[in-house]
């Protein structure tokens, strides 16, 4: 009986210990599963987030704008040509046949005053004479000619019709050596400029032989432009909307703005030209810039208004594939990466269709350095706390 009982008892005890262990592993096991729910959950939460210290985006550039609607115009994207506006031009031409000889290195892009000297042209050594000596000579004996018929006049030994003659001849002598006297030097006919500038073109070059009324420079004052944009004839219902544009210049890839450069539109063709499919559309606007005529630019004609649009400016979008992105700020260091799909483009900004919503926090310069930021990150989610 007593060796049943203790059978009984350490049953009993064994069975209380089994359960007790049974019991602590369930609850262990149960902590761990929600310990491994949380740290899955809270990677989830944070593993597209993309850590940019602010010291590093601040000494990177990194700005960031809030996201709000507004206007944006329809866009026409196409070509032009930036050309010199009538008047803000001259070209300086030979009074007299000779040898050109520069005063300076008159190079293209150089500035030049008003009545400065440009060039002297000698005619020393050429078989017809110096001008200068031979109107001066014709002028003399006109001279001569003329007094000697007024006094032979007085005393009606030459007829006034004869007399008239004379000083008509007289008169044109005079004029002719004026003319060419006016600018002369012991090296040979000063030629000036008539109008103040910068040197666009030379058309002849040092030692050239030139004759009378030959181009010799231009001179252009780059104080009103002309832009001519070519239109595709499917875009002609549109061109009555044209309000203004903006163009990129090649050689500094910047965007200018017609609506800052005092700009008008000028005209635009009510038909294309035989030759071409193309209708031109031109503004005129102020050389604020560095604009130089003659340029071939990209052309941004800003057409309809649209309302309540967003947009971001172009060096707010990073492409990829095909593909592109913005880059969203979350809080102080953190940041997203987001797929927009775009639509019409002004050359500055560009409107944003899908992916964007007013109040969204937008990386709109230095989001090539966010980018990076995102190719190096490698710190777990948890380092990082809201």
């Amino acid at each position: 009986m007593k060796k049943i009982f203790l059978m009984c008892s350490l049953c009993a005890l064994l069975f209380s210990a089994c359960k007790g262990h049974s019991s602590h592993s369930s609850h262990d096991h149960e902590q761990e599963e929600q310990h491994d729910e949380h740290e899955e959950g809270s990677g989830k939460e944070h593993s597209d987030e993309i850590i940019l210290p602010k010291v590093k985006a601040d000494a990177a550039g990194v700005k960031v704008e809030t996201l709000q609607p507004g206007s944006f115009n329809q866009v026409i994207k196409t070509s032009g040509q930036i050309l010199t506006a009538q008047g803000d031009e001259m070209t300086v031409v030979a009074t007299a046949a000779g040898i050109v000889s520069f005063k300076s290195s008159l190079t293209e892009g150089a500035p030049i005053g008003k009545g400065a000297s440009v060039l002297t042209i000698s005619s020393k050594n050429i078989v017809d004479g110096d001008p200068v000596q031979k109107a001066q000579v014709n002028y003399q004996i006109a001279k001569q000619e003329y007094e000697r018929s007024k006094e032979l006049l007085k005393s009606k030994i030459v007829s006034e019709k004869d007399f008239n003659l004379v000083k008509q001849n007289y008169e044109t002598a005079r004029i002719s050596y004026q003319a060419v006297a006016k600018n002369h030097s012991a090296n040979g006919q000063c030629v000036v400029a008539p109008m103040s500038g910068f040197v666009k073109s030379r058309f002849v070059s040092e030692g050239s032989y030139v004759s009378v009324g030959q181009p010799l420079i231009s001179i252009t004052q780059n104080r009103r432009l002309f832009l001519r944009a070519e239109v595709s004839e499917k875009y002609y219902s549109s061109l009555k909307t044209i309000s203004s544009a903006n163009f990129k210049t090649p050689y500094d890839d910047k965007v200018y703005r017609l609506a800052n450069l005092n700009a008008r539109l000028v005209s635009f063709g009510k038909a294309s030209d035989e030759s071409s499919l193309y209708i031109p559309v031109t503004f005129e606007f102020d050389n604020k810039g560095e604009v130089v005529p003659g340029a071939f630019v990209e052309v941004y004609l800003l057409s309809s208004p649209m309302s309540n649009v967003l947009s971001v400016p172009k060096t707010a979008l990073t492409e990829e594939s095909g593909l592109f992105f913005v880059y969203l700020q979350l809080d102080e260091e953190g940041y997203k990466k987001q797929e927009v799909k775009i639509g019409a483009n002004n050359g500055k900004e560009v409107q944003i269709i899908s992916g964007l919503k007013a109040s969204d926090r937008v990386v709109t310069e230095g989001a090539y350095q966010v980018k990076l930021a995102s190719a190096s990150n490698a710190i777990p989610a948890h380092s990082h706390g809201h």
